[in-house]
């Protein structure tokens, strides 16, 4: 039987003056980009910009909403109520949907960026407050959330097709929760460790905590991340291992 697996990175992250991360040349070996709409980076320049370079690659377009603080990256946890957090969704899928339009490509997911994705997988209220926008937008869209959370659960139970996420270059605690970044050991920096790391999570369904336990987990897309400075390198060699296991790459879609 043939193994397939998503890799998903954040992409469009830059705004104004202001560029980020090397999509140019990560987007020629992932499968599925997640494209900031406005909210925590990106314009209208870059999100147009980024949907074109997805097309010419014929990698998946994903909406990736998060809390409207450029300062902070979005990686600020800021206490909006449900209904706020249900508007926000709806206006920032819109954004990109339209360039989508625009181009004549698919807008294809929807993956929620930094505080607002650690939210959402912990407070159901959060969680179905996304799920809900998502839903109302476009029943079709895919809800990307990390494995186990709370979003994932509230994108099944309104109907959504959910893929669960996972991380390559991010260690877990033993509640299965990701090691928060301000802590040592939190990620992952040698691509023969993460790929190890990746293999365990679909071959085996299981992933070991930075304390040694087991965990279960399921693997349907996993995030990389574009912004470090071996950031292309570290992509590239991971896809590379990947295939070399028979593993291959390719986005999720309904």
């Amino acid at each position: 039987m043939n193994k397939y697996i998503d890799l998903n990175c954040d992409m469009g992250e830059g705004f104004g003056a202001y560029s980020f991360g090397a999509d140019e040349e990560i987007i020629k070996y992932i499968s599925s980009a997640n494209i900031a709409c406005g909210g925590h980076a990106g314009d209208p320049h870059v999100m147009n910009k980024t949907v074109e370079l997805a097309k010419a690659y014929n990698v998946c377009i994903g909406a990736h909403p998060g809390f409207p603080d450029l300062a902070g990256f979005g990686r600020r946890l800021i206490p909006y109520t449900n209904k706020e957090i249900y508007q926000m969704i709806v206006f920032q899928i819109g954004s990109i949907q339209a360039f989508c339009t625009v181009h004549q490509v698919n807008l294809n997911h929807v993956k929620p960026h930094g505080a607002l994705y650690n939210m959402a997988a912990n407070k159901r209220g959060a969680a179905d407050a996304i799920a809900r926008a998502i839903h109302d937008v476009d029943p079709q869209l895919i809800l990307y959330g990390l494995a186990g959370s709370e979003l994932v659960k509230a994108g099944h139970q309104i109907g959504l097709q959910v893929a669960s996420e996972v991380f390559a270059d991010r260690t877990y605690q033993a509640d299965g929760k990701l090691t928060p970044r301000n802590r040592d050991g939190a990620l992952i920096d040698d691509t023969e460790t993460a790929a190890e790391q990746v293999r365990r999570m679909i071959d085996k369904g299981e992933v070991f905590s930075v304390t040694g336990e087991i965990i279960p987990i399921e693997a349907d897309t996993v995030c990389v991340h574009g912004d470090g400075s071996n950031a292309v390198n570290f992509v590239k060699k991971l896809r590379q291992i990947l295939k070399e296991q028979g593993i291959q790459i390719k986005g999720v879609s309904n």
